[in-house]
């Protein structure tokens, strides 16, 4: 037993846990079956949260080297709050990189060495008192659940023991240093050590005791290690528990080991009794006839109590634990659980809450469950270290397929700006990395084994490839057969493949998916990275779920990620707003890229769940005029917890609704007749038909009548429309031709049209004048994260100068008897074989036809990142009352998950929050939308034969592209019109390259038209 710390172990390969209790499963214990049954907390935890002093230093040097002797008083010292980070509490700050080390550029070191400059250490201490049921005796310990990234502990000026590994407990013993009275406890952390090579993960750089901190005691027999096992037959209809039970100490002749396992309501199933194999090992095996299954749609969970009686006879420890019966294998190349393939409709979720960093508490990770339940997604990957115990509890509990990754990545060591370079890679091939690395694999096993949610254990993340990776691979193959191993990094290292049981890649384009499972493949295919969701993304992400039908080695994917890791932080005047990196004078820094959710960091929905909910649903509705074809994909259960409902719409508005009760198989399809009266599709218009499943009864993650499932058909029906009372000959009309300026007037409308500058420049209805800022052609909308990846400011940059730099060379006007037609050829300096024309119909009852023509070039332009016109009106106009696809905003390439319907929002609310300002709040498939005051004034635009994409915002596409946060654009004195004809994709397969695909862009060399028309509300 090492009893002398040293600061040298902070650079030593060899030692990274020193007299730190090893690692054993997260099962709880009582002392009574009563307490067991109460779901009451432990009563043998002591709860050390809270406020502790604290002493901030940037190295070692300046740090209180003695703080933790019982005579140093600390009475001046701060407080800082446990959990929790040092960096978000007032001390130091926070840094952001993705791949790079955090002091690449100012640091020239190599593994394992670390800066010693700038090396925060954080002073804790702890004062308390034993609980009464601590005293008399009782061995008690400490855990600390999770500390980044190294840390030695004291108590009572003893040296208790040193641990590196951020991301699992941490145990020790503090029997022979307790004393009568008030304890001293103090913990010095560390943010550098030898494991922060190995924990170069994509995100915030913190450091600090972040996780629970707590003293326990044992019973006087204890079981210290539970290893519960189902097995399943063949047939999965029979079941055998197997438990493994490793004792604290030798268990004393004539103890007795006795288990019971409970259904759900309560019942006793099986009951047995434990052998013993040695003085501290025993067995336990129960057959189960018939057990109910655990899955992610039927997530039964049965609690096996094990009971130790002492040699007394009497009860002195209760286990309680749950227990999923469920079997995950490889078949045939093919992944299947309990006998049939899996599909993973996934993402990867970093730990995060906007104001507390990685330290989330129960409440933020119930909230997260509830809404994977809610929006179709069955399954998470531990990006990239294992979460709090309490996660795989709701995961058991709830239903979520699980990858369990362990605490690994060395990306800065091998990939430097994006090429392979693994000159120093570490652990690589080097055995003196061995041991760090598989403590880190056994933590995460040990600690995991029992939940039923895990189905895949994960070596960890980016790290390339190796012989020390493999033997972690060979370590959980060994010690749990029971579930696979995944590793994506031996796609970088093909000598290395039997690290992974399946294939992995990380945004791989659909065709290079395609290609490898069209080449007789080894191993099952997932991504376990795709989509990449930074900003405005996920176009295009049906081409990788349609991949599900069509082969079955595809097994699904884990989207990145689940939510923004974006801190809460204030500006110079005290607004709060989203902070990423190098807002905090972090360099190197990665900057926003840490924002990649599809939930905000402040736990709201982002649009793109929108698209993820619909691709993602097990309930297919193939809808058609008359019926809609049901395929249940679910692999276990039937449709009978849901209740179908249809709703016929008109024009947008409600005709009829209907509610039936259809049973479908899992795995099935089924047909099912509408039963409106036919009558109903009488009038001419646009009909659409919305079928959904919804929850018949509340559940654990959604109230009754929750929507699961989603599918609508559109159709027309061709004649002379009542909808619309417009006859172009309503009204008188007068047209003014001035020298400058032409006007045409009507009843209680006036419309002026400029020579000089171009455009039109009047809309004044009913004494109110609309336009603020005329007319423009537009080609450029504000550069998307994806977009800035793709370096679009460098491809399409002439649209952007196109958008601001042109001149109006031609007006026409032509004089009919019904309406007068004013029209503006413009050209422009990037190119002046570009010409757009402009024309505008005013009719008598004040409605406005806008027409726009693109004449397209042979000029070898690049791409068009829209095509459409845009204006400002007074921003007082901010109602906005839609019949178009929604409710979210959606694009060309992300419009699958909406609905055609009518749907209302303000243009503030139309601004999507994503963290860099840009290109949001799009609907695609627009037939009319309102745009109005509070008092119900304003303007409708709608479509003449094709549906638009219109767009309403406070700022202009230039004002948003020039600000990298929302506090940097500018007050609000406009509503800014965006109504176009075609705007190109969002994309999604990756942030840092990927074009959006091919049939989403706007060629330059084609011509284009829309129509849209104006009129007054």
């Amino acid at each position: 037993m090492l009893t002398k710390p040293s600061i040298q172990w902070l650079t030593d390969l060899s030692i990274f846990a020193v007299n730190r209790l090893p690692a054993h499963s997260d099962h709880v214990y009582f002392e009574t079956l009563k307490e067991a049954k109460s779901c009451a907390p432990m009563s043998l935890r002591h709860d050390l949260n809270g406020y502790w002093k604290f002493n901030y230093a940037v190295n070692a040097l300046n740090r209180p080297e003695r703080f933790y002797e019982l005579d140093y008083h600390c009475a001046g010292w701060g407080e800082i709050c446990v959990p929790g980070h040092i960096q978000l509490q007032g001390y130091d700050e926070p840094q952001y990189v993705n791949t790079m080390y955090p002091w690449d550029g100012h640091h020239d070191i190599r593994p394992p060495e670390i800066p010693n400059d700038k090396n925060p250490v954080g002073s804790y201490i702890k004062l308390f008192n034993l609980p009464e049921n601590m005293q008399n005796g009782k061995p008690v310990y400490i855990s600390f659940q999770g500390v980044e990234a190294a840390f030695y502990v004291w108590l009572n000026g003893e040296f208790v023991g040193y641990s590196e590994d951020s991301f699992t407990p941490a145990e020790f013993e503090l029997t022979p240093y307790l004393v009568d009275g008030e304890n001293k406890l103090a913990v010095e952390v560390y943010q550098r050590c030898t494991g922060s090579w190995i924990e170069d993960q994509d995100f915030w750089r913190f450091s600090g005791i972040f996780r629970d901190v707590y003293l326990y005691t044992v019973p006087e027999i204890h079981v210290y290690d539970l290893h519960v096992r189902t097995e399943l037959s063949s047939s999965y209809e029979n079941g055998t528990i197997e438990a493994d039970l490793t004792f604290l100490a030798p268990v004393p002749d004539g103890s007795k080991v006795t288990a019971e396992l409970y259904d759900k309501t309560g019942q006793v199933v099986v009951s047995g009794e434990a052998k013993r194999l040695d003085d501290e090992k025993w067995t336990l095996s129960i057959p189960v006839n018939k057990p109910e299954l655990w899955s992610a749609e039927k997530p039964y969970l049965y609690t096996l109590y094990i009971q130790v009686h002492n040699q007394s006879g009497s009860l002195v420890e209760v286990i309680p634990q749950k227990v999923g019966f469920r079997r995950f294998e490889l078949k045939d190349k093919v992944m299947y659980l309990n006998g049939e393939r899996i599909v993973f409709k996934g993402v990867n979720r970093h730990e995060f809450n906007c104001r507390t960093g990685r330290s989330v508490t129960k409440e933020d990770m119930l909230w997260d469950i509830k809404a994977l339940k809610q929006n179709n997604i069955n399954a998470v990957r531990t990006s990239h270290y294992p979460n709090q115990t309490y996660w795989y509890e709701l995961c058991d509990e709830y239903g979520i397929y699980v990858i369990d990754e362990m605490n690994l990545e060395s990306h800065g060591s091998w990939q430097k700006m994006g090429a392979v370079e693994p000159s120093w890679n570490v652990p690589g091939n080097k055995p003196e990395w061995q041991d760090i690395v598989m403590d880190r694999a056994i933590s995460m096993l040990e600690r995991d084994k029992n939940h039923p949610s895990i189905l895949i254990w994960s070596c960890g993340n980016e790290s390339y490839a190796g012989e020390v990776i493999l033997n972690v691979s060979k370590y959980f193959k060994s010690a749990d057969p029971s579930r696979l191993v995944h590793y994506e990094g031996v796609f970088h290292a093909r000598d290395y493949n039997d690290t992974s049981d399946m294939e992995s890649r990380m945004y791989a384009k659909p065709n290079d998916i395609e290609e490898y499972l069209n080449n007789d493949p080894e191993k099952p295919y997932i991504s376990c990275e795709y989509m990449h969701a930074m900003g405005n993304s996920v176009g295009g992400m049906y081409k990788y779920t349609d991949l599900e039908k069509t082969y079955p080695m595809y097994q699904g994917g884990f989207i990145w990620d689940y939510i923004d890791q974006s801190l809460v932080k204030k500006d110079r005047y005290g607004q709060e707003f989203f902070a990423y990196g190098g807002d905090y004078g972090d360099r190197p820094t990665d900057y926003h890229f840490c924002t990649n959710g599809i939930v905000y960091a402040n736990r709201e929905l982002s649009p793109k769940m929108q698209e993820v909910k619909f691709l993602y649903q097990n309930l297919k509705l193939d809808v058609g005029q008359k019926s809609v074809t049901i395929t249940n994909d679910n692999l276990f259960i039937d449709t009978n917890d849901y209740e179908l409902e249809y709703i016929l719409y008109l024009d947008g508005k409600e005709l009829y609704r209907s509610k039936l009760e259809e049973i479908v198989a899992p795995q099935s399809g089924k047909e099912v007749q509408f039963d409106y009266p036919v009558e109903l599709i009488s009038e001419p218009g646009e009909y659409c038909i919305h079928v959904v499943f919804k929850l018949k009864e509340e559940t654990t993650w959604a109230r009754s009548g929750h929507e699961v499932a989603f599918g609508q058909y559109v159709f027309t029906k061709s004649g002379d429309s009542n909808s619309s009372n417009f006859d172009p000959r309503n009204g008188n009309m007068k047209i003014v031709h001035g020298d400058v300026n032409i006007g045409v007037h009507g009843s209680d409308f006036s419309i002026l049209f400029s020579k000089q500058v171009g455009s039109l420049i009047s809309i004044n209805y009913g004494g109110n004048e609309m336009m603020s800022v005329p007319p423009a052609p537009l080609f450029w909308r504000a550069t998307t994260d994806n977009d800035r990846g793709y370096s679009q400011g460098f491809q399409s940059g002439c649209w952007y100068t196109a958008s601001l730099a042109r001149k109006c060379v031609k007006v026409d006007v032509l004089e009919e008897n019904d309406f007068v037609t004013v029209s503006f050829t413009y050209k422009f300096s990037i190119n002046h074989e570009i010409e757009v024309k402009t024309q505008y119909s005013v009719f008598p009852d004040g409605r406005i036809k806008v027409k726009q023509c693109y004449n397209g070039t042979t000029s070898h332009l690049p791409q068009m990142p829209i095509f459409a016109l845009s204006f400002k009106v007074p921003a007082d106009y901010d109602q906005l009352d839609w019949y178009a696809f929604g409710p979210e905003e959606n694009y060309s390439d992300r419009s699958m998950g909406a609905r055609l319907g009518t749907f209302k929002n303000t243009v503030k609310e139309n601004v999507s929050k994503y963290v860099m300002p840009q290109e949001s709040g799009n609907r695609t498939g627009v037939r009319r939308v309102s745009l109005s005051n509070s008092g119900g004034k304003g303007m409708e635009i709608s479509s003449v034969n094709e549906p638009l994409e219109c767009n309403f915002s406070p700022y202009t596409a230039f004002e948003l592209e020039n600000a990298t946060h929302h506090y940097e654009l500018p007050n609000v004195h406009y509503t800014v019109v965006t109504v176009a004809g075609k705007q190109m994709g969002v994309g999604g397969d990756d942030s840092w390259g990927a074009p959006v695909h091919e049939e989403y862009l706007i060629k330059s060399n084609d011509e284009m038209v829309f129509e849209f028309m104006i009129q007054r509300i």
